[in-house]
């Protein structure tokens, strides 16, 4: 197995983490395992009413979604493989069960380690279109902290980056609250901030998590599910 990714990124950092975020974020391409976490969302969503219409209109990305709401359960799948450009990655597949539909959310997060970029970049969507650098911290609590940095576009052969005007930044906290429920539970929180629009996206909830066996009990390190799969991968960064 290789190094999971988070570990590749936050080196010894990683050791600061609650254990049970270190046991969250282990999982490596090869281990024969996935993981499922399954919990409720407090509030999840675009809480500006006035922009969900033209969220409506990306909706087909499996990205962004106009629907907000309070109380609403959700399913995570984590895969950790290898791309098919052969960088350790974790693919995650998000099942939002709104009232009425099920909004879907994919993205790969892939160690890069090419020329002068190290460290993790975050390809979102079904199509990889858009992409994110990400930097991590561990706050002394040992959460985990991560702020999307510079983003760009990718439109057919074209790269292009988003100047900061119109680049929305996302941060996220993650962190074990052993309080809630009879054993602890994990616990996310994410605000994605466009600096002209204001607070465009937010979610913040509690979940269960556990590790599944792979149908078949793969253990190769480039096995990803059908279901997990994007309809392109995108290689440039």
């Amino acid at each position: 197995m290789t190094t999971p990714i988070y570990q590749l990124a936050l080196g010894d950092a990683f050791s600061r983490l609650q254990p049970q975020l270190q046991e969250y974020f282990a999982l490596a391409p090869g281990s024969g395992h996935f993981g499922v976490g399954e919990g409720v969302f407090d509030v999840v969503g675009c809480p500006q009413p006035w922009l969900r219409p033209l969220l409506r209109l990306t909706s087909g990305e499996q990205a962004f979604f106009p629907e907000y709401g309070e109380g609403i359960p959700f399913r995570i799948e984590n895969h950790a493989h290898l791309d098919p450009f052969g960088r350790s990655s974790l693919t995650a597949r998000r099942e939002i069960l709104f009232p009425g539909t099920t909004r879907l959310f994919h993205d790969t997060t892939s160690f890069e380690n090419s020329g002068s970029t190290r460290g993790l970049v975050d390809y979102i969507g079904r199509y990889r279109r858009l992409a994110t650098d990400l930097k991590l911290s561990v706050t002394d609590e040992g959460r985990l902290r991560g702020v999307s940095e510079a983003s760009r576009l990718f439109l057919g052969p074209l790269r292009v980056p988003l100047p900061g005007a119109l680049d929305a930044k996302a941060y996220a906290e993650q962190w074990w609250e052993p309080r809630e429920g009879s054993h602890g539970k994990h616990r996310i929180q994410v605000k994605v901030i466009q600096p002209q629009l204001g607070l465009v996206l937010a979610y913040a909830g509690h979940f269960d998590y556990r590790l599944e066996r792979y149908a078949g009990g793969s253990t190769a390190q480039g096995y990803l599910p059908d279901r997990a799969r994007p309809d392109r991968w995108e290689k440039r960064i």
